[in-house]
């Protein structure tokens, strides 16, 4: 019996790691909520998150929101991300030196990818509770948070932590 493989330079190295990827497999994951829905919590005060079973090498997320949580201006570090809101709507808001700054609203079923390097906030200010489910891959090691002051991202922080919003 003969057994093709496929050359190790051809196949990929770390699988799920590109944004495209991920995008299908939060896509894939949204779209069977027995995966998902057992997991859904509301904080009171705090947005809640519970880790969601992934491929290896990649950290897959479930993200509650209610109306006025959101995260700062952060980027994921070397890690690729997508994000899927499979309930209510979010706004992503996104901030780049060159191209300013601007925001999306997104209804479930949107999906999101985020390159590692850009700078984006999630913010549940459409008045709905919202549902999202994340992955980054390689696993969520560092964020860096910014502040913008006269259309300059700065700095302020940087987490290390695999957890969707790492505190100081």
């Amino acid at each position: 019996m003969t057994v093709l493989t496929t050359p190790s330079a051809l196949r990929p190295a770390t699988p799920f790691h590109t944004a495209h990827q991920l995008a299908l497999l939060v896509r894939r994951i949204a779209a069977d909520p027995r995966r998902w829905r057992p997991a859904v919590r509301f904080g009171t005060t705090d947005r809640y998150w519970a880790r969601l079973d992934g491929p290896e090498g990649v950290d897959v997320w479930l993200l509650t929101w209610l109306p006025s949580q959101s995260t700062d201006l952060h980027d994921h570090g070397e890690s690729s991300a997508a994000f899927a809101v499979v309930q209510g709507s979010l706004t992503e808001v996104r901030a780049d030196p060159v191209l300013g700054v601007w925001s999306t609203a997104l209804a479930a079923p949107a999906v999101r990818t985020v390159e590692p390097g850009v700078v984006h906030d999630v913010r549940a200010d459409l008045g709905v509770p919202a549902v999202s489910i994340h992955a980054y891959g390689p696993r969520l090691s560092r964020m860096t948070y910014y502040d913008l002051r006269d259309g300059e991202l700065v700095p302020q922080r940087t987490v290390l932590g695999d957890e969707p919003e790492a505190t100081s």
